[in-house]
């Protein structure tokens, strides 16, 4: 009899409960549509007053820019130009000067230079400002406009004017487009070091991975001693090909979580058995422009032990962006999920934090030279759990590893000391095991 009258009293409750949520949504959508009536008033006193006419199009447009820019740096609408620019560049191939950019209280400021670009070449530098192409300031303007200036055909100059903060004055370098041939993957060998350089993550990277670890090999004759990931100012790109590298060089385990506005809204990846590398050891070397799907690998390698992360802290983009097609030549590109790492961390604002700090000795200005993380875009998705930033702030002691000052270096013949220290560690790491470890995990292969 009780249990009657406890499912009798829950039955009612829940009846209660829903002229209670019935009224709830009729007064959110009241409220809505408040809002919308006041924004249809003020698209109809601009188009009705404004002292020149404007178009609708034009109009809704930036309706839609402003409704998007308010919710975070990485959400935007793809016109049809934005649309094949990102699709051009997840192809990995395009007319331009290769530098990643981003817009910044209304100033073009560059986040990394694509290496052997004509941007890398002319010694453009992540913090850098772009405040006028060929003359004209393009202050306030949208970056898809900058970035649309910026490509063109291969051979083609542009003037760019640069801002760079350290300096008094800004400056100016013509630069002369080329091809911007994104291999995803660079393989060398150094002091029999496999050297593996992911430039950005496209339709290709996992497939690119494998093959620069058979050619190393061939190259050798054997495996090399091991391995290094340069993961610098590689930008990110597609989530299945951070899974794909990541899936390379683990055994097993989860590479990623992403995890949506719903609590249970939460899809896992799973490395599949077999290290292509057979256990040799590796390094992994991050900077502020690693970013995104660049720091799914480093996370995933560092928190199962598989490799030792070196470096600068990366630049904390924690978050996973769906494109959401809207018809067949503009899309949605939305913040959809945040991704966590296989321990269960969130890289949102605090970034990676390498488990070895190695500056770049090398960059006669990498004392001076400002790194701009997600952390200083406005609106960027808040971290739920507080970075402590006590963990990857300098202590402000001396450490006597890095005292070489880069006229000491160059003459040494190390153009690029994170990378140079990065074989050495190599080196130590390996010891005894090199002429063992050919025995270990049958590698992976094929493509995926």
């Amino acid at each position: 009899m009780a249990s009657n009258l406890f499912r009798a009293l829950g039955l009612v409750s829940a009846i209660a409960i829903i002229p209670a949520a019935t009224a709830a949504f009729a007064s959110a959508e009241a409220d809505s549509m408040r809002e919308f009536d006041e924004f249809m008033g003020v698209f109809n006193r601009v188009r009705a007053d404004y002292v020149e006419k404007v178009d609708d199009k034009t109009l809704l447009r930036g309706a839609i820019d402003g409704m998007l820019a308010s919710l975070d740096p990485h959400s935007s609408y793809l016109d049809q130009k934005g649309y094949q620019s990102l699709m051009t560049s997840t192809e990995g191939e395009y007319g331009g000067l290769g530098l990643n950019v981003t817009l910044e209280d209304g100033v073009v400021k560059i986040v990394a230079p694509i290496e052997d670009s004509p941007g890398f070449k002319a010694g453009l530098k992540a913090g850098d400002y772009i405040t006028h192409l060929n003359g004209k300031l393009i202050y306030g303007g949208a970056l898809d406009e900058a970035v649309d200036q910026m490509r063109g055909a291969p051979g083609t100059t542009i003037k760019i004017t640069v801002l760079r903060p350290g300096r008094e004055k800004p400056f100016d370098v013509t630069l002369t487009r080329a091809k911007i041939e994104l291999p995803a993957v660079k393989w060398e060998v150094k002091d029999r070091v496999g050297i593996i350089n992911v430039n950005t993550f496209s339709r290709t990277t996992t497939q690119e991975a494998l093959a620069a670890i058979a050619a190393i090999d061939k190259s050798l004759g054997g495996p090399p001693t091991g391995y290094i990931v340069d993961l610098r100012s590689n930008p990110g790109g597609l989530l299945d090909q951070a899974v794909g590298l990541s899936d390379v060089f683990l055994e097993r385990g989860e590479v990623v979580s992403q995890r949506g506005r719903a609590k249970n809204d939460i899809e896992r990846y799973y490395a599949e058995p077999g290290d292509a590398t057979r256990g040799r050891p590796i390094v992994v070397l991050v900077d502020s422009g690693s970013a995104s799907a660049a720091e799914i690998v480093a996370a995933a390698l560092q928190d199962h032990h598989r490799a030792i992360v070196m470096g600068e802290r990366s630049f904390g983009k924690g978050s996973v962006q769906t494109l959401l097609p809207l018809s067949r030549d503009t899309a949605l590109r939305l913040t959809t999920a945040r991704y966590y790492t296989p321990s269960g961390r969130s890289v949102q604002e605090g970034g990676i934090v390498p488990d070895i700090e190695v500056p770049q000795l090398s960059d006669p200005d990498y004392k001076s030279r400002p790194r701009l993380r997600e952390a200083d875009l406005r609106r960027h998705l808040i971290n739920e759990v507080k970075v402590d930033e006590s963990v990857v702030q300098d202590d402000g002691k001396p450490d006597p590893r890095f005292s070489a000052t880069p006229d000491e270096l160059k003459k040494k013949g190390i153009d690029d000391f994170q990378l140079h220290y990065a074989v050495q560690t190599i080196a130590r790491l390996a010891g005894p095991r090199t002429a063992t470890a050919a025995a270990g995990a049958a590698p992976k292969g094929g493509t995926r």
